[in-house]
């Protein structure tokens, strides 16, 4: 037997809603118990003092882009999970934007195998499955094929421009119970802009891109949901009105959950004045107003889930201005020890909102299991020193791509272990 025994460590569970310190004996893989002074410790086991630690549940990544296939010079597969174990994911979903795109079996198939080819120690792998062929086109995939060929679920993570089409598509999906995700923006009235409308873009001389081209996409999207009854996910929220339209959805009791991206929660319009490409996203930064209204709803669980939506894209597709730059920036490694400082440490947020959305929602939104740390569980957890400095330099980091506004900079907090 293969023992580990974690002495005073701080245990957070977003499942039973636990934050305290204990003793926890591993074994084999398996949590063998949770306890203060654990006496019943097997032979050669390794005991570790985890004073100012801290072990959650393991974290899940509802949506990032994997460069593989088609983009292997920004990310791999292998490299995309050596940055997840890294920054204490122990799940991770990739979009199908790949090339081919995930819009067919044999794709699901392919990376699949390239999943089965890594250390077993890698994060679970799940796969979005295209709903349109070609991703943005006019017609719906074999959506009960890619149900049977293992995708968690369906999303093209681009905007639509069909609404009868999403109306069918919602109609089509309920007998596969499978989730549906959408990011919500009216392309035509976002126009040319590549940051949030406002005084930022006009003092920066940068075409804004107005608020309600979210707004009335999601609104449309409501409407749909009223009339069909299926559950859906909204991806991307980025603005205040955003947040207040599933409000008053979640309210009148629609099944609409939603995420917002990690660098929403941090970051907003006035980051923009460095004019660092890292810094041009989709949808863009908010306003400050934006930004404190996400915060807030992910504090009272309005939006249910924090995702990465980690975007590599290589040093020259990067290095451009900031207009000509590919939209996405970097996360997996970053967002958990930026988030802890900026939003735990400062009280914002606590440690179990954080981790709830973190770990046990995102699960739940893709209709599965959250892993939970208790006696004759599996050991999926993640264990945090909020305390260690490193600095995000490129060889530091796992990912093969570099592109994130806190290259060069110092940070605080390191994942020390992920168990898978």
């Amino acid at each position: 037997m293969i023992g580990e025994l974690l002495q005073q460590v701080r245990l957070i569970d977003p499942v039973s809603a636990t934050d305290y310190i204990t003793d926890i004996l591993i074994v084999d893989n398996y949590i063998h118990s949770v306890a203060n002074d654990i006496s019943d410790i097997p032979a050669n086991t390794k005991i570790r003092d985890c004073r100012g630690l801290i072990l959650g549940t393991g974290l899940v990544d509802l949506y990032s882009h994997s460069g593989e296939p088609g983009f292997e010079e920004r990310e791999t597969l292998l490299s995309l999970f050596k940055a997840a174990t890294s920054g204490g994911f122990t799940r991770i979903t990739i979009l199908p934007d790949t090339s081919p795109p995930v819009d067919n079996p044999a794709v699901v198939a392919q990376l699949q195998r390239s999943k089965s080819d890594t250390n077993n120690s890698y994060p679970l792998l799940y796969i979005w499955g295209a709903v349109s062929q070609g991703i943005g086109g006019e017609k719906m995939t074999e959506l009960a094929d890619l149900a049977a060929a293992g995708v968690i679920g369906f999303t093209d993570s681009q905007p639509w421009k069909n609404l009868t089409m999403v109306r069918r598509l919602l109609e089509y999906l309920q007998p596969l119970n499978k989730p549906v995700a959408f990011w919500c923006c009216d392309r035509q009235l976002a126009s040319n802009g590549i940051m949030r409308e406002g005084y930022d873009s006009i003092h920066l001389g940068l075409p804004g891109n107005p608020a309600y081209s979210e707004t009335t996409a999601i609104a449309n999207l409501i409407e749909l949901v009223v009339a069909t009854g299926t559950p859906i996910h909204i991806m991307r929220i980025s603005t205040e009105r955003s947040v207040q339209l599933i409000a008053s959805a979640k309210e009148q009791g629609l099944p609409i959950t939603a995420s917002t991206t990690w660098m929403h929660l941090l970051l907003d319009t006035t980051a923009v004045q460095t004019y660092d490409p890292s810094l041009h996203l989709e949808p863009p930064l908010g306003l400050p107003k934006d930004m404190m209204a996400l915060r807030k709803a992910v504090k009272n669980g309005i939006i249910d889930v924090i995702a990465i939506d980690h975007s590599p894209y290589t040093y020259e597709e990067k290095t451009v201005s900031f207009a000509e730059a590919p939209p996405g920036a970097i996360g997996l490694e970053l967002a958990l020890p930026l988030l802890w400082q900026n939003l735990v440490e400062t009280g914002e947020l606590t440690a179990l909102e954080l981790w709830r959305a973190f770990s046990s929602h995102p699960a739940l939104c893709l209709q599965q299991k959250p892993s939970t740390i208790a006696a004759g569980e599996k050991a999926e957890m993640t264990l945090f020193n909020p305390q260690e400095p490193w600095k995000v330099e490129r060889k530091n980091l796992h990912t093969l791509s570099s592109n994130t506004p806190w290259l060069g900079k110092q940070l605080m907090g390191k994942v020390v272990q992920t168990w898978c």
